[in-house]
């Protein structure tokens, strides 16, 4: 892991802190904390999607979700002409 890019507000000496715990963590531990951030970003995402959509059951839920992720074009190779605003 490098320093990083120069284009950040975290001061130096905060930055080497941040490196040297995902260092400690090691690669299962970075592994783990990455998916945990991106089950968070899909909830998030899914949360929003409720408060836009209040009428949407859990299934629409998550084909908004998926056609968030995937796009237009592939969504609509994959599911058609499903009917779902993100």
């Amino acid at each position: 892991m490098s320093g990083g890019s120069s284009l950040t507000d975290t001061a130096p000496e905060a930055r080497a802190v941040q490196i040297a715990a995902l260092r400690a963590l090691g690669p299962a531990g970075r592994a783990r904390a990455t998916f945990a951030r991106n089950r968070l970003a899909r909830e998030l995402s899914k949360t929003g999607i409720r408060m836009r959509h209040p009428d949407y059951d859990e299934e629409q839920v998550r084909l908004a979700l998926c056609r968030l992720l995937l796009g237009e074009k592939l969504f609509g190779e994959v599911y058609g002409d499903v009917e779902v605003e993100p």
